[in-house]
C-alpha cells in the first residue's frame, strides 16, 4: 500500500474504532443508570443516551467510508 492509501485507511479504522467505542459508553451508562437515576434524568437521560449514540454511529459510518474510500482510490 502506498503512504497516502495506508493513512487513509488508518484513519477510517481509528473512526470506526471511536465510533464503536461511543456506543459501547452510552449504552455502559444507560444500563447502570439505576445507580443514581436522578442525576441520570437530570442530565437529560434517554435522550442523552441517543445523542451519544447518534454521533457513535456517525463516526462508525464516517470510518467505513473512509477506508472504502482509501481502497477504492489505492495507487
Amino acid at each position: 500500500m502506498a503512504g497516502a492509501t495506508s493513512n487513509g485507511l488508518l484513519l477510517g479504522v481509528f473512526a470506526l474504532l471511536l465510533g464503536i467505542g461511543a456506543i459501547a459508553a452510552a449504552l455502559r451508562r444507560r444500563r447502570h443508570r439505576e445507580r443514581y437515576a436522578e442525576t441520570y434524568a437530570a442530565s437529560g437521560g434517554m435522550l442523552y443516551t441517543a445523542v451519544q449514540m447518534g454521533c457513535g454511529g456517525v463516526l462508525l459510518l464516517a470510518g467505513v467510508g473512509l477506508m472504502i474510500l482509501a481502497l477504492v482510490f489505492k495507487h
